[in-house]
């Protein structure tokens, strides 16, 4: 079916793809990271390495698979969507067994020359194999619970083996992203009422599983002065330099918190922070814009796109890109419990560079090949 798909993506020519490509997007994409590598630069006291360096690397490696997977015809990823989700699952399965550990948790397997998360990749997988299931499954069975169940299915298999690690974080970003698709593809209010009700209820129950040190992020959360040198130290730091940094900030690598290593994690969950000191509120609102013009985009091609596969995983995408934002930002300033989320191609790690532009590549893919359309049905199932 693959080879199908293939021959038929031949009506256009790889010119024509090329063509087609939105090369504003790729700009707004690279001007993200740009910010990301001067931030990296800075925080490694104005040296490339060990930070800035590999993440320009990393980003080279990323935008080529971007590229690649924007030329390959949506058939192509209708039909590998259920097997990617597949050996995603099988890595999170593989952690379990031959992970490697860091700061406490299970996350990672070594391939050697990068450290994979396959938390980071499920959440596109996911994503595809949700959109793949609804792109075949008639509109009026969307909110029968004998065809909720599979997709639901799709994401307690991955949320419960990401619990394990533990990565609450990741867990709830991937309940978040599924059941937005779920809400998408036209599931009745009703469930939707009933489930956020069941939600709410099941607070108290979930906080008796919660691990200690997750109990204490949610108790520093609300009174992050009970142990200013402790637990509540990052919060605490973080509020100090983004104060610090007024409108126009300090300037670039004058930032005193975070030079002299008063704020933690700068190069990672932190860095918004470090940008918010040198750059001030400024810098911190421009970096902002950047995302919102990424995000209207994907919206705007979600919009567009006339098959249903291509709608749902675009708009997962950008739900997921809104997440990694909202959360990273929030988190810093402390409006929400700090969790390990990153600032999306803008903190320095591997995994979720790598996969956010593999996402976007995926986008881009829908947004070349707009004008085609994909039959629902037919034994593609």
């Amino acid at each position: 079916m693959v080879m199908e798909a293939i021959s038929r993506s031949g009506r256009m020519s790889l010119v024509d793809k090329l063509y087609e490509i939105n090369w504003v997007f790729v700009l707004l994409i690279t001007a993200i990271a740009a910010v990301g590598f001067a931030m990296l630069y800075s925080a490694a006291d104005g040296s490339f390495d060990p930070w800035a360096s590999r993440q320009m690397i990393r980003f080279g490696m990323g935008m080529a698979i971007l590229l690649v997977f924007a030329l390959i015809d949506p058939r192509i990823w209708l039909q590998l969507a259920y097997p990617a989700y597949a050996f995603a699952l099988l890595l999170l399965i593989a952690v379990e067994v031959a992970g490697t550990t860091g700061m406490g948790a299970t996350r990672w397997i070594n391939l050697g020359f990068i450290q994979l998360q396959p938390s980071e990749l499920m959440k596109i997988t996911l994503a595809l194999a949700l959109a793949r299931y609804y792109h075949v499954l008639e509109q009026d069975r969307v909110s029968h619970p004998l065809y909720l169940l599979p997709a639901l299915a799709f994401i307690a298999l991955p949320v419960a083996l990401v619990l394990r690690q533990p990565d609450l974080g990741t867990a709830l970003l991937l309940s978040v992203v599924g059941i937005s698709i779920i809400f998408m593809a036209g599931l009745s209010w009703r469930y939707i009422v009933a489930a956020g009700a069941a939600a709410l209820a099941a607070i108290p129950i979930v906080w008796e599983f919660l691990h200690p040190y997750q109990k204490e992020r949610v108790f520093t959360f609300l009174d992050p002065s009970r142990d200013p040198l402790g637990a509540g130290y990052h919060t605490t730091q973080a509020k100090i330099a983004l104060g610090s940094g007024s409108v126009w900030g300090k300037g670039f690598m004058e930032g005193t918190q975070s030079h002299l290593n008063f704020l933690p994690e700068k190069q990672t969950d932190f860095i918004f922070v470090m940008l918010s000191e040198e750059m001030g509120l400024m810098g911190g609102l421009a970096l902002m814009g950047l995302y919102a013009a990424v995000l209207g985009f994907a919206l705007t091609v979600a919009i567009g796109i006339r098959h249903q596969f291509g709608r749902l995983l675009v708009a997962a995408l950008a739900v997921n890109f809104f997440l990694y934002v909202f959360i990273n930002v929030a988190m810093v300033m402390g409006l929400i419990p700090i969790v390990g989320v990153p600032l999306p191609l803008v903190s320095y790690g591997g995994s979720a560079m790598l996969v956010i532009l593999a996402g976007f590549g995926l986008l881009m893919s829908i947004y070349v090949h707009r004008g085609e359309e994909l039959p629902r049905g037919g034994g593609i199932i």
